[in-house]
């Protein structure tokens, strides 16, 4: 039987120009001006040169774009807010869909809903949102992109309080690999929207979002402390008491961070490169109580230093923009755990210590709350049955560093693997070396289900640079 040649085709001078002509928003090639700026991505690991860009003002921008990924078998890539650790918003000689102008935020204070576009940065977002005292469970820095973020779940400050990012999508617009642009929500194309609720960018470009909002905010209270790293195990057994005793309505989620203090000249010189264990959480309700709830956290032993107290939302949410710059080099993974015995502390603590980088971390997200309480068959996400998230996040910046630095990531990945059931979290993947070996472990028995909905919207696999699920055979 004839194997169908897949190598992209060479696309025309003339359907070039045909589909400029119909675009309201730019198209890009490598020798205009715009190209460096275009291809350029937040991690700096990630050197691609895409043929074409396509910078999308509508969803009829999307669709023409993606039919002509289609129609000249293009590597088709989607560009949201290109913060994505992996890089995948970029391909090589293929066409990139870059939402980036398509940023727009409309909400509805009285519904308690936002509607956002799919180039939105948590920032947008969360600007808008601000502005009525609301919030949409999101991220933790705020360039980073709402469509990443919320198609493989989207991990927060209020995922113990409010849940996830995809818990909170009521709807979304979504141009298929047909061109056609649908509503999805739970009453039409419910398998679709099943599906981008932690499936990933598998189904399609997602042009918009809309979300449900909680009350949060401008003033909240935050957790910020730091301890000598050789309290790690009471640091994080103390936390893990603290939270099994809170209302889920108060619903603190703290981050634990396992690094060396850097060299900034805010912090006292003596302290520089000393191992630390951090705890950082967000009280989402008012700002009093919150230093009351968290108070426990700051008083496990006498820390490095605490910079906790009342601060707005939106300055909490810019929080940790400084620690991860625009054009550094990043490569992270992650692994679920069921519990953090002495043993599992002690090598997170290692590990964290023999990290090539001073700014790389090893971070312990506590999980729990409504993210655990929402029914686990109710969206494609997996791992809310795991009471730990762990990070493990190499940060550096010459290019020289990059070997010994992804060695540590893999190494620590590994050595974490052996107490783990098995998952890791979509948005902290490595570039996914191991293929669709791990994918399908991720996904677990939601796999299957996935895959029958990869066949209905997209049989040829044109979206297939991402945490890719195969369509499922007949």
């Amino acid at each position: 039987m004839a194997v169908e040649d897949s190598r992209p085709a060479e696309v025309p001078v003339s359907a070039v120009e045909a589909l400029r002509s119909v675009l309201r928003g730019t198209l890009i090639r490598p020798d205009d001006a715009a190209y460096a700026s275009a291809r350029r991505l937040w991690n700096g690991m990630i050197d691609r040169r895409p043929a074409l860009v396509v910078r999308c003002e509508t969803d009829e921008d999307v669709a023409a774009a993606i039919g002509c990924a289609r129609e000249y078998r293009l590597p088709l890539s989607v560009r949201g807010g290109g913060h994505g650790v992996a890089g995948q918003a970029m391909c090589d000689g293929g066409l990139v869909v870059d939402l980036s102008r398509m940023t727009e935020v409309d909400v509805d204070p009285v519904a308690r809903t936002a509607r956002a576009q799919g180039g939105c940065t948590l920032g947008h977002v969360d600007r808008a949102t601000q502005r009525h005292g609301l919030a949409a469970p999101l991220g933790v820095v705020s360039e980073t992109g709402i469509a990443g973020l919320t198609l493989s779940g989207g991990m927060g400050w209020l995922r113990r309080a409010h849940g996830l990012s995809c818990d909170a999508l009521l709807s979304a617009t979504v141009v298929t690999a047909d061109g056609s642009v649908l509503a999805v929500d739970a009453d039409h194309h419910p398998d679709l929207f099943w599906a981008l609720r932690g499936g990933g960018g598998n189904f399609g470009v997602v042009t918009s979002f809309t979300y449900r909002l909680h009350p949060v905010g401008p003033e909240v209270h935050l957790c910020n402390v730091t301890y000598p790293a050789r309290h790690a195990r009471e640091v994080l057994r103390r936390c893990a008491d603290h939270l099994a005793r809170t209302p889920q309505r108060n619903g603190p989620a703290p981050l634990g961070v396992l690094g060396r203090v850097p060299p900034d000249e805010a912090l006292p010189a003596n302290l520089h490169g000393e191992p630390f264990v951090a705890l950082l959480a967000l009280h989402p309700g008012d700002p009093a109580e919150g230093e009351e709830a968290l108070r426990p956290l700051r008083e496990i032993t006498e820390p490095l230093f605490d910079l906790s107290g009342a601060t707005t939302y939106l300055d909490a949410q810019t929080l940790l923009d400084e620690e991860y710059p625009d054009g550094a080099r990043y490569y992270w993974k992650s692994v679920t755990l069921p519990g953090l015995g002495d043993e599992v502390v002690d090598d997170l603590v290692r590990h964290a210590a023999r990290a090539p980088s001073p700014a790389s971390t090893v971070d312990v997200w506590f999980q729990g709350g409504a993210m655990a309480g929402a029914p686990r068959e109710g969206t494609a996400f997996t791992g809310r049955d795991a009471p730990y998230l762990i990070g493990i996040e190499g940060n550096w910046q010459e290019p020289a560093d990059s070997e010994r630095n992804v060695g540590w990531v893999r190494d620590t990945f590994a050595a974490l693997r052996a107490y783990s059931a098995g998952g890791i979290y979509l948005n902290f993947p490595g570039f996914l070396e191991e293929g669709e070996q791990l994918v399908r472990e991720s996904f677990g028995d939601h796999y299957e289900r996935l895959a029958a909905v990869k066949a209905a919207y997209d049989p040829g696999n044109l979206f297939r640079l991402n945490p890719n699920v195969s369509p499922k055979a007949g």
